[in-house]
């Protein structure tokens, strides 16, 4: 009996050990997934904040390379329009000069206009008139009384350039110290620069502004 009651404690001994070592395997199984759990909850987040920040990063450049693309064809645009309007306006300005210049009444104030202009900007002293082989005899017939309304007290000579030209003259210094070209080639010239400027200006004045896009 008393051999009995020792394996009977023996065997309750066992059980509750081994009950024992089953609770503290089961706690570290459960502690061991939790943080096996964990870590891999913080990878995912980890992982999915590069990837929203990858996205957001190429969502970024997308719109710049898109704000970039918008800018180019603008400007290809306002340059195109602004090419367009210089020309055309150019050409409307020709089409005039060219009626002018068969006024000889008109062509004459004018000339006599620009002569004027010249004699009060260029220096003290003798003024030589170029003008084409054209308007020679339209000025020798009224040079006197051109050239003393024009520039009264100043010595001018009339030469002829062979320059080709729709009209106007060139003024300059007998010494070629200075000169003043008023043909209409180069007052064509300054008034393309002029206009090119103001198209410019009013184009880009009313054209959206994409730069914020690309910040």
């Amino acid at each position: 009996m008393e051999a009995d009651a020792q394996v009977t404690q023996l065997e309750q001994a066992l059980i509750r050990q081994a009950e024992s070592l089953a609770r503290e395997q089961r706690d570290r199984a459960e502690s061991g997934k939790a943080r096996i759990l964990n870590e891999a909850t913080e990878r995912i987040r980890h992982a999915e904040e590069r990837e929203v920040l990858a996205a957001k990063g190429e969502a970024e450049r997308m719109v710049r390379r898109q704000a970039q693309a918008a800018e180019t064809r603008l400007a290809a645009e306002l340059d195109r329009l602004r090419w367009a309007l210089t020309e055309a306006t150019l050409s409307g300005v020709q089409m005039a000069f060219q009626e002018l210049v068969d006024d000889d009444e008109r062509y004459l104030a004018v000339l006599e206009k620009w002569l004027a202009t010249a004699a009060r900007e260029l220096p003290p002293g003798e003024l030589v008139v170029e003008a084409r082989p054209d308007d020679q005899h339209l000025l020798t017939q009224h040079w006197v009384e051109l050239t003393t309304r024009a520039a009264p007290g100043r010595e001018v000579k009339l030469d002829l350039h062979g320059h080709i030209s729709e009209g106007g003259i060139r003024v300059r210094m007998a010494d070629n110290r200075a000169q003043l070209d008023q043909t209409f080639e180069a007052r064509q010239s300054r008034l393309a620069d002029d206009l090119a400027r103001v198209a410019m200006e009013r184009l880009f004045a009313s054209a959206p502004d994409l730069s914020v896009l690309a910040r």
